[in-house]
């Protein structure tokens, strides 16, 4: 029988790896062992991107830093190293300063999802601070901005008649309630970019939107200002999205399977054990590998 971990990490497993996927994965929530609770996680995503196959895990580092990402890495052969032309990260600066030391060459990808939920958590912080400045306390059964709080992060196109009139009714209450709606909007323009069918044209429309909020927004839109600071500066990542199609989708969907694995195991206590477990459960070895 051979090692799976042999088989696992060896030259066969990542031959035609040409964008890889990062992200980060708890893998215990006990502490002890020594051991951190995070593990970098390393996703081929090229099968997805060509049509002939799912994404297929590549291996699993213990920690969640640029040394640990930065040493998976430069533990790989040159070759491999250059085979890589994209790779698709959240917005963990340490993931990506590690990618632009040891992956010079290769075009890194700033997944959506995170951008999009970034922007959310923005418009949830001005609704908060608003309903904390204007009523005194937080959101009650009542307040006109505590009623909206899920209508106003869900697409214009998917609300209910019912829910249009509760958004503008609640918009309309005070005056103040402005820069809740400016945020919002910057919200869905940022989602209209990446829906667009044309993705130049959704390129466009993402570029002016971030350029929009960037520079001269109005007092009072705090967290829209930091929003334009935060997004411009990874603009390029950003903007990678259009020319690449790659996002960290499929690693998403690994990391909820290795989620799913661990509750049938009822938890691991051993890194080691659990690594090995993942890459024979999501790491397609069973060609390679006799599990039994």
């Amino acid at each position: 029988m051979r090692c799976p971990f042999g088989a696992a990490r060896g030259p066969q497993h990542l031959t035609g790896v040409r964008e890889l996927g990062v992200d980060e994965h708890k893998w215990k929530h006990v502490r002890g062992n020594g051991d951190s609770s995070w593990v970098t996680v390393l996703v081929d995503l090229t099968p997805v991107r060509e049509g002939t196959g799912p994404a297929r895990l590549l291996d699993m580092v213990a920690g969640r830093s640029a040394q640990a990402l930065r040493g998976w890495l430069q533990e790989r052969d040159q070759a491999f190293r250059d085979r890589i032309k994209v790779t698709a990260m959240d917005g963990f600066g340490g993931y990506h300063t590690a990618a632009a030391q040891v992956l010079a060459a290769a075009r890194t990808v700033m997944d959506p999802f995170h951008v999009i939920h970034l922007a959310a958590d923005k418009v949830t912080g001005c609704r908060q601070r608003l309903q904390q400045a204007i009523c005194g306390h937080r959101g009650r059964s009542g307040d006109p901005l505590y009623g909206i709080r899920r209508i106003l992060l869900t697409r214009p196109a998917l609300l209910a008649d019912k829910q249009q009139v509760k958004l503008d009714s609640a918009l309309a209450a005070d005056e103040r309630h402005v820069a809740v709606e400016v945020t919002a909007q910057v919200y869905q323009d940022l989602i209209a970019a990446y829906e667009h069918p044309d993705r130049r044209a959704g390129k466009i429309a993402m570029f002016k939107t971030l350029k929009r909020i960037h520079t001269g927004v109005p007092a009072g839109l705090d967290e829209l200002a930091q929003l334009g600071r935060s997004l411009l500066k990874r603009r390029r990542e950003i903007l990678a999205y259009f020319d690449t199609g790659v996002s960290n989708g499929p690693v998403e969907a690994i990391n909820g399977r290795l989620e799913h694995l661990r509750g049938i195991a009822l938890g691991f206590r051993n890194l080691e054990h659990y690594i090995l477990r993942s890459l024979l459960h999501s790491g397609q070895l069973a060609d390679r590998v006799n599990a039994l």
